[in-house]
């Protein structure tokens, strides 16, 4: 066959978040309790440094440090860049500034917001301080941001703290959420379009022949580009299986049921697929099965039996 056009590349949204739970030692658990409290701890090294925020070992001996101490609430901005325009979830709707605060006491700067007009207004070296949140839960959010505040460093040492407070905050759960533009490039574009024509199209190696579904624009082992596309199955055999047994959110299909490697006839590599229209204990190595389609889907729903005679091992050992 000869290399067809090159289509229009497809394009989509796509959104990955997960909450991440995290347990916290003693040193963060007092440094985010104490924030709840309108308290900001740091840590004292054996060097005497101040690091704020606290670490539970040094970052340069790597010993274990557990010497709690207060520092003040005001401090000295050290750097900062002005952020003109907040994306979703950061601390402001409104521009601001990300600014590195060396609190007083401390040796070491903090990150967060500082409320400013504009980046006119903001400078290395000036003076701000702590605006705590009118709601406090045991997080950095706990500082609502940091404000410009007219005052001298009063020179006061960090005073020791034990770290206790009731109700210690012990975990924390922080939403990750990465928002891009995923597209399948040439090769998987022409595959997805074929999909939509119910119709199965791999790309074949120049060199070695293969024919690879789904295409992934380049032979994996000679290194070389493709572009002859071949349509292959549309029916295959059962490479290998597992039986799925925890129901994943969103999707409604009755567990236990079974997903598979499935070489299409034609085909030098295996695709994913659920196997459906027979027992999920039925399932085995060698099993042909065909696709099934519902009205307006871009892809098979599942794959069934055939009926014919299982495959021979020896005619698909090589895709395992």
């Amino acid at each position: 066959m000869t290399a067809a056009p090159t289509p229009d590349i497809l394009r989509a949204p796509l959104v990955v978040e997960f909450p991440f739970t995290r347990s916290l030692g003693p040193v963060q658990s007092a440094f985010l309790t104490g924030l709840r409290e309108r308290t900001v701890l740091g840590v004292r090294t054996s060097d005497d440094r101040v690091l704020v925020p606290p670490v539970e070992y040094d970052p340069v001996t790597a010993e274990e440090i557990r010497d709690l101490v207060e520092v003040a609430a005001t401090g000295t901005v050290t750097t900062w860049a002005w952020n003109p325009s907040p994306r979703r979830d950061q601390p402001s709707a409104e521009p601001f500034a990300w600014v590195l605060v060396r609190l007083d006491g401390a040796d070491t700067s903090l990150l967060h917001v500082l409320a400013a007009p504009g980046p006119d207004s903001v400078r290395s070296g000036m003076r701000v301080r702590v605006r705590w949140a009118h709601e406090r839960t045991g997080a950095i959010t706990d500082i609502a941001c940091f404000e410009p505040y007219d005052s001298e460093p009063d020179g006061r040492a960090p005073t020791a703290h034990r770290g206790v407070f009731d109700d210690a905050v012990t975990g924390v759960v922080a939403p990750a959420r990465l928002d891009y533009t995923y597209s399948p490039g040439r090769a998987q574009t022409a595959y997805i379009n074929a999909l939509a024509g119910r119709k199965a199209v791999g790309e074949r190696c120049p060199r070695c022949r293969k024919v690879y579904v789904p295409p992934r624009g380049a032979c994996p082992t000679c290194g070389v580009a493709t572009e002859e596309q071949v349509e292959v199955g549309p029916r295959g055999t059962v490479t290998t299986y597992c039986i799925v047994n925890i129901k994943a959110k969103n999707l409604d299909i009755d567990v236990p049921y079974v997903y598979a490697h499935i070489a299409l006839d034609g085909a030098d590599l295996a695709l994913h697929g659920r196997i459906g229209g027979i027992p999920y204990d039925q399932v085995r190595m060698g099993l042909r099965v065909e696709p099934v389609w519902t009205d307006g889907s871009r892809h098979p729903d599942h794959y069934r039996p055939t009926g014919e005679p299982d495959a021979d091992y020896d005619a698909y050992k090589e895709l395992l």
